[in-house]
This record gives C-alpha cells, sequence and structure tokens, in this order.
C-alpha cells in the first residue's frame, strides 16, 4: 500500500509577507539596475553618468542625500561632482576631516555602513544638523578600479525612512561598481576624443605649414625670374630641358602618393 505523505507544512501569514517583500525589493533593485545600464549607455559624459545614477538611488529609497565623489590625489580632500538633493552642485571640493566616514571607505575601499549617524561618536561634530534633518542612517559605497579606489558614492537616509538592509548594501555596491565601468569608458572615449583633436590640428598645422613654404618658394622664384628674364633657360640644352620636365613631373607624382597615405 502506497505511503501517504503529510501535506506540506504552509508558512505562517508574517514570513510569507516578508518573503513578499524580500522579492519586491529584489525587482525594485532589478529595474534600477536597468534604468541605470539604460541611463549610461546613452551618454558618454561622465557628469551625466553620475548624476544618473544618484537620482536613481535617491528616488529608489527617499534618500535624504544622495552624492557621489570622487578621490583628490593628495587624499586630504575630495571632489562632489553629483548630488541628487541639489543636482546644480558640481565640482565642489570637500575636506575629508569633515567627512570621516567617507574618508575611512576611500582609504579602505570597504563600505561604511552607520546605522544610526546622530550616535556616532564620529559625527558628534555635525550631531545637532543629523538631528535637526532627522537622519538615520549613512552608507558610503567605495568606486573602485583596478584595487585602485577612486571615488565613492554618499547615501544618507531618512529616520522615518525604511531601513537599509544586506540586500540593499550589495545592490549599493553593484551600483558602484557599474559607476566605476561607466567612468572608465567616459574616460577612454574623452581621452580618444582629446586625441583625435590634437591630431587633427597637429595635420591642420602641417597643411598650413606647406601651403606657406610653397607660396614662399613660387614668389622667390617669380620675383627672380623679373630680375633675371626668361632668357637665361636658353642657355641650356634641349636635353638638359627635358630632363628637368621629366624630373618635375616624377617629383610632383611621388608627391601625390604621399598625400593619398600609401
Amino acid at each position: 500500500m502506497a505511503k501517504v505523505s503529510a501535506p506540506a507544512r504552509s508558512e505562517d501569514p508574517a514570513s510569507l509577507q516578508r518573503r513578499i517583500g524580500d522579492l519586491e525589493r529584489e525587482r525594485e533593485h532589478l529595474l534600477a539596475v536597468i534604468g541605470i545600464l539604460e541611463d549610461i549607455s546613452g551618454t558618454i559624459h561622465f557628469v551625466d553618468i553620475l548624476q544618473s545614477i544618484t537620482r536613481k538611488l535617491g528616488e529608489l529609497y527617499g534618500l535624504d542625500r544622495c552624492s557621489i565623489f570622487l578621490a583628490e590625489r593628495r587624499g586630504r580632500t575630495a571632489r562632489l561632482v553629483a548630488s541628487y538633493e541639489d543636482p546644480a552642485i558640481r565640482n565642489y571640493v570637500v575636506d575629508l576631516d569633515r567627512y570621516p566616514e567617507l574618508k575611512r571607505a576611500l582609504k579602505s575601499g570597504e563600505t561604511v555602513f552607520i546605522p544610526d549617524a546622530a550616535s556616532d561618536p564620529n559625527l558628534k561634530h555635525i550631531r545637532g544638523a543629523l538631528t535637526k534633518r532627522g537622519v538615520k542612517a549613512i552608507t558610503v559605497v567605495p568606486i573602485a578600479w583596478r584595487g585602485a579606489v577612486i571615488g565613492a558614492i554618499f547615501l544618507r537616509t531618512f529616520r522615518d525612512g525604511p531601513s537599509f538592509s544586506e540586500a540593499d548594501l550589495r545592490f549599493c555596491e553593484i551600483v558602484g561598481n557599474l559607476t566605476a565601468r561607466a567612468l572608465r569608458n567616459a574616460y577612454k572615449y574623452e581621452t580618444l576624443t582629446h586625441r583625435h583633436a590634437e591630431t587633427t590640428e597637429r595635420a591642420r598645422r602641417a597643411n598650413m605649414e606647406r601651403v606657406a613654404l610653397v607660396s614662399f618658394l613660387r614668389r622667390l622664384l617669380e620675383k627672380f625670374s623679373v630680375r633675371e628674364g626668361d632668357w637665361t633657360e636658353g642657355l641650356l640644352s634641349a636635353n638638359a630641358g627635358e630632363e628637368l620636365d621629366r624630373l618635375t613631373d616624377v617629383a610632383m607624382a611621388v608627391m601625390e602618393e604621399e598625400g593619398k597615405g600609401r
């Protein structure tokens, strides 16, 4: 007689609700990544790329602040290049001593997560401002390329907003990796564009130099011909004149081929 298996135990409503919430959050993350990829693939200007990323993250989490900083070489300052709350702020230099959490992320290359910013001892110098704005958590995700930290994404949540989960932190790190690749591609494009412009400018200058040289020689010969008279070629033999014509044709043919770049 076949053994009848016991019916699967159904999950309690609270567990199902948590699972549904997790799936909804994953869906939001996937849609946000798709949106970011679409935005960064539509432009090659790094400022537009960074502004798009801060806007997507700010809208997704309803953030108090979302900014992207690029590291400076000396390590004492960073440059604010994109801001969700005020898109007009760009290329603003900040002292890292005023942002210890940002300084730590840039130096260590690891994500810094402060669940309760108002009670963090390292932020006591701005505790009043954080409390006034109702700030809850601060997350700083480094932007790294080939082992070197080149910047960071700075996120700040409201106290009455949703808490950052492990999944949210992993998602922000994925966005940090996408940002690094987008910046690298934009840098390569701008470098190639700059090199092309330099090459074009060098070609233009070389062409103008040739025009000036030919004009100078033509005018010099014309002046010399006026002074000496056309009869001077009569001193040459017929064979010498033919040889000069042949050499002139050969020289012109060579210059035409060189001009074709062959």
